[in-house]
């Protein structure tokens, strides 16, 4: 396994390096303190499992690295760990493709453990992208009633493997060359995915799945 920690503070990176060697003992940690050497590193290391990027780097806006990380290497898998932990920073996050979000506030425990359901195949949003807001409140009874797994949804086997490779930042292009399918059916499988979680974008698909805690399959590169 081979992961990038890019963040400036050499000292972030020293107890990240330690959290991922505690995890995954035999991991290449490289590391990058802004989005030039992150950039150089991702080309030369096209093998890259994950990469842990810091929203706030010195020579440029963390969330268009982001986006152009998973524009041009989307089958990287990538997880924000940022000092800023407001709702609208997560979401967007996640909207832009990122695997997880954890917060640079969280306890030792809880960054081992976000990562460790990373590593699994899982997504990690902090509980606070998950809080409801007074609008949601009214979908309070029907929360409660929401199906314990995705055929209960009536998803396919198909559109599951579709929904995994989402819950993975994939883009439709990336599920089409993963499940040899042609990109306008990744579209419309899409599309009844979110039908089926009742929610309007992949975003809220996300965090939906992530309160519902469903174990997807993992969807091996062909």
């Amino acid at each position: 396994m081979k992961i990038l920690l890019v963040d400036d503070h050499a000292l972030i990176r020293d107890a990240l390096r330690g959290v991922l060697k505690e995890l995954a003992y035999e991991a290449t940690v490289l590391e990058a303190a802004d989005s030039r050497q992150a950039m150089s590193l991702v080309e030369a290391n096209p093998d890259l499992h994950l990469i842990l990027l810091d929203l706030n780097l010195p020579d440029r806006d963390g969330f268009a690295v982001l986006a152009d990380l998973r524009r041009l290497y989307a089958t990287i898998s990538l997880v924000v760990l940022s000092a800023s932990d407001d709702r609208d920073s997560i979401l967007r996050a996640i909207d832009l493709g990122a695997l997880g979000f954890i917060p640079k506030s969280a306890p030792h425990d809880v960054i081992v453990s976000a990562l460790r359901l990373v590593f699994s195949g899982g997504v990690y949003i902090p509980p606070e992208a998950l809080a409801r807001t007074r609008a949601e409140t009214r979908e309070t009874k029907a929360a409660a009633q929401r199906p314990f797994s995705p055929a209960d949804c009536g998803l396919t086997e198909r559109q599951i493997e579709v929904l995994a490779l989402m819950m993975e930042g994939k883009s439709n292009k990336a599920i089409s060359r993963l499940l040899d399918v042609a990109e306008p059916t990744v579209k419309h499988h899409v599309t009844a995915v979110l039908k089926a979680l009742n929610v309007t974008n992949r975003t809220e698909a996300v965090i939906a799945v992530g309160s519902l805690g469903w174990q997807l399959p993992r969807i091996a590169e062909r």
